[in-house]
Parts: structure tokens; sequence; C-alpha cells
């Protein structure tokens, strides 16, 4: 068996290494080399060298896309992952029906999100608002508030399973000990259970983060960006600057920006993940 997988295993791997170098690393190239250019289309690209990279830098309004996306990444990343580790403390207690809320959390997260961002904007708009103005058009903080609640509305419940795995894996006998030596149920969480969840809360701060930085289709559906692009986020930013400016020079620019987004997002990743790897323990 071990000899025959041996032999054959270049079958198993090539259409999967095939994909992978079609849908991923040829794009990349690509998308990397037409950052240096202007263009219309990539068979027409103009070498620019850095010049793109420069007015990347210089554009205020990449800025202060980055700046939002920043504040909204922090602030959803904290309430989606103490919301969810608290339902998930509640919901792995002995409890009748925790089965149901579970899946009730969890739904949220099973609708698209550009769909969510089109039912919190009526919801927000048509039902919330007490004025006939569209409120997330005109109202920057409830922009920026309404894309938080609909990010955390649907992240949540799903961030909630992973923790509700995290904490079912610790070993009973490690609380039983701990009940012993007359802990407290506050000690017993801070000493015992978040340090054994680590691998789950490593998990969920970067799907947070990813996801929060990355944000785009509930962006768009929602606040579009208004007002006067004050609730743009930087996805939103490329995707607006790539193709609702007219010109050759634009769409180089956006495609620099979408580099440059491309590394801060692995930056931040591999930032997180080597801070919160570093404080697992092993059971």
């Amino acid at each position: 068996m071990v000899k025959a997988t041996k032999k054959w295993w270049p079958i198993f791997v090539l259409p999967t290494l095939l994909a992978f170098i079609i849908g991923f690393v040829v794009p990349f190239v690509e998308g990397l080399y037409l950052s240096f250019c202007k263009f219309i289309t990539i068979n027409k690209a103009t070498w620019v060298g850095i010049g793109n990279y420069v007015k990347v830098f210089e554009d205020p309004q990449f800025w202060d896309s980055l700046s939002f996306t920043a504040s909204f990444t922090v602030v959803s990343t904290i309430l989606i992952n103490v919301a969810a580790f608290a339902i998930a403390l509640v919901l792995t207690k002995e409890i009748a029906g925790t089965n149901v809320f579970r899946t009730v959390y969890f739904m949220p997260n099973l609708i698209g999100g550009i769909v969510l961002g089109y039912i919190w904007n009526i919801l927000i708009n048509c039902v919330l608002s007490l004025s006939a103005q569209p409120l997330m058009a005109l109202n920057t903080t409830a922009g920026y508030w309404g894309m938080i609640i609909l990010m955390c509305w649907q992240q949540i419940g799903y961030m909630m399973i992973i923790y509700i795995a995290g904490l079912q894996s610790i070993p009973s006998d490690y609380i039983e000990a701990a009940r012993i030596d007359g802990a407290t149920n506050s000690q017993i969480l801070f000493k015992v259970k978040i340090p054994n969840v680590m691998p789950s809360i490593t998990i969920c701060l970067f799907l947070t983060l990813t996801n929060s930085f990355k944000l785009f289709d509930q962006n768009l559906a929602l606040t579009g960006g208004d007002p006067n692009h004050a609730t743009e986020m930087l996805a939103l930013n490329i995707y607006n600057n790539f193709y609702n400016r007219v010109g050759p020079a634009w769409k180089g620019i956006g495609q620099a920006k979408a580099v440059v987004f491309c590394l801060m997002v692995i930056t931040i990743s591999l930032v997180q993940l080597r801070a919160t790897r570093s404080k697992e323990v092993q059971q």
C-alpha cells in the first residue's frame, strides 16, 4: 500500500496543483506585473514602474479608507469574539434546547453577504430611521455602526461553533481538579478554560480579522461608501478606483492598491497568528 502510494501520488496531486497554479499563482503574478503598468486591458499594458505605488500613497482617499477599515476591524473583531465566546460558555452548560439555540445563532452565517447588506439597509433606513431620509446614506456614524451590527450578526454564530468545540475539548479532569483546589468560577475561566481554548481563539481571531479587513460585499450593499466615501472600506475603494474612474492610469493605481492591500492582510494575519500561537498550551 505504501509503495503504491509513493508510486502514484503525482496522479492525485496533479489536479489540485494545476487548479492552484491556474486559479491563484498565474493571476497573482499577472496582477503583480499589472500593478507596475497603466492599462485598460491586460493585453495593452504600458510599464510605468513604481509610479502607481507612489500615487497610491499620495491618494488621501486611500488613507481615509485605511483608517476607516482599521477602526471597523478592531471594533468588530473584539465584539464578535467576546460575544461568541460568552454565548459558547452559556451553550456548553447543561441547559435544555442548546442545540436549537446553536442552530439559530449559526443560521445568519449561511446568508450571502450582499443579501445581508440589502436586508440591513432596508431595516435601518426604513424601520429604524425616524425620518423619510435614507439614514445610511447621510449619516457616517449610522453607516459605521450599521456595518458593525451586520458583521456581528453574521459572524458571531460561526465563531460560537468554533469556541464550543474548543470548550468541549477541555478535559473535564482539569475543571474538576480546579474546583477541588477551591478555584472560583472566574478563576476557572481565566486560568483553565481560556488558556486551553487558545487554539480556538487563534482560529477565530484570524477569521474575524481577515474577514473584517477584506469586507466588500456587505459594504457595497449596506452603505456603498456613502456619504461621500466616508464609509468606504479598502476593498470597496479598490473596486471604485478600478472600475469607476476613467483612464488606463487609474486601473494601474487600483491594481497597485490591491497588491498593497494583499500585503497588509498577509502581514496582519501572520502577526496575529504568531502572537496567539505563542500563548497556546499543550493539553
